[in-house]
């Protein structure tokens, strides 16, 4: 990897493809939004930069070197070897060379884990625009001003709201969810941080004691807020491929790279239906 400082910012080549549209646009993350230029601007904890690609290198704007080591690198998870993920996936399980050959450059984010649940608790029963509108509201009400937008709120803060607060963000049923998630995670019944490492059966026995964190959105907060990499959502075009296309494969031949398998999965499904 070569990382070059500019007056913009840092830009990063690395041989191992990094596809801005495939890793914002693929389901995991709900606040990065593209420019009709290409670029994305995003908001990763207190700090708002634009992203672009440009000759086969990636370019971080309003960021420092030391900034890059620190928080992009490990956010754009750039020191793993998707290719050799990809080539390993294939060899492990034959029938899932097709899924790993249809798409290039995706990579799992590092997101900060109480931000992922949120977003995912949001996302049950709805379709991305919507949760992205639900989002940027909450942020906009809740959170910090911090460039073009607004930090994603604490759990402290939201923990002293109520239902009635919550209601112009229109998120219906699920803001009681946001509110319990909010209160367990701000008094420490609910500690995210030891589930980085806690055998993954009972990360999702301790997730699933929020009030409408189910199976799909616990396996989403471990595998995108805690980069717990074995875990393995499944949604209806994942059941659906493992009941067709994939029916000999099992989650847990899969290995610690199940959850990129998935993605891989998700967008073969996906783009053969035309969705």
């Amino acid at each position: 990897m070569e990382v070059k400082a500019s007056v913009n910012g840092v830009t990063v080549r690395t041989e191992d493809c990094f596809d801005l549209t495939n890793t914002f646009e693929c389901g995991q993350c709900f606040r990065w939004d593209r420019a009709s230029d290409g670029s994305y601007t995003g908001i990763v904890g207190e700090k708002e930069v634009r992203v672009f690609a440009q000759d086969g290198s990636i370019t971080i704007e309003h960021c420092t070197v030391q900034e890059f080591e620190t928080i992009w690198l490990p956010y754009f998870d750039l020191s793993a070897d998707y290719r050799q993920i990809r080539a390993e996936l294939a060899e492990r399980c034959p029938l899932l060379k097709p899924a790993v050959e249809s798409i290039d450059g995706i990579r799992i984010l590092r997101q900060d884990p109480w931000e992922t649940l949120c977003s995912f608790i949001l996302s049950q029963n709805n379709n991305i625009p919507r949760i992205r509108g639900i989002i940027s509201r909450l942020c906009a009400a809740f959170g910090k001003k911090c460039g073009s937008g607004y930090t994603f709120p604490a759990a402290e803060v939201l923990a002293e709201k109520s239902v009635e607060e919550l209601a112009p963000l229109r998120a219906g049923f699920r803001a009681r969810y946001i509110l319990d998630a909010a209160r367990k995670v701000s008094s420490g019944q609910i500690d995210l941080y030891p589930l980085y490492t806690a055998p993954i059966d009972e990360c999702r026995k301790e997730l699933m004691q929020i009030v409408g964190v189910g199976a799909k959105v616990a396996e989403c907060t471990l595998l995108y807020g805690l980069h717990r990499t074995e875990a393995f959502p499944a949604d209806v075009w994942i059941k659906k491929a493992l009941s067709s296309e994939f029916s000999g494969i099992s989650v847990p031949s899969l290995g610690t790279y199940a959850g990129i398998a998935q993605q891989y999965i998700f967008h073969y499904m996906r783009t053969r239906s035309g969705r």
